[in-house]
């Protein structure tokens, strides 16, 4: 098998994601993802799909990583592999789909407009 690429994003995080035959190793940025991602709830999102397949152990996944804060690169980490997997064997898509692992969460920050705080609040209302 060659090595199979697919990209992941959310908010401001994007993720792109080479996936190779091998042991199961995830390495982002150069760096494990036990050393990248130190919590354990971010190292399960990013191998949610591999668990949801039961092929944790077939692919050696190596991950580029930017943008962004640290939730939202693991879920544009699990968009990615996600793909790749689709990529790989386009039966398995149902099943991720079932899950929600192939569909992008299109949320992103709204911008902060002129005369403003922030986005939506307003400054306080003086009557007189």
């Amino acid at each position: 098998m060659e090595v199979v690429n697919a990209i992941g994003r959310r908010k401001a995080a994007v993720a792109r994601v080479f996936v190779s035959e091998g042991t199961g190793k995830i390495t982002i940025n150069k760096r494990d993802l036990a050393n990248y991602f130190p919590s354990s709830i971010l190292q399960f999102i990013v191998k949610q799909p591999l668990n949801t397949l039961n092929v944790a152990e077939q692919y050696d996944i190596r991950i580029n990583l930017g943008g962004g804060g640290f939730k939202g690169q693991s879920e544009a980490a699990r968009l990615a592999i996600a793909r790749a997997l689709v990529k790989i064997n386009p039966e398995d898509k149902a099943t991720l789909r079932a899950e929600g692992f192939i569909t992008r969460d299109p949320r992103e920050v709204e911008r902060k407009k002129p005369g403003r705080p922030k986005a939506r609040k307003r400054f306080q209302f003086s009557k007189r």
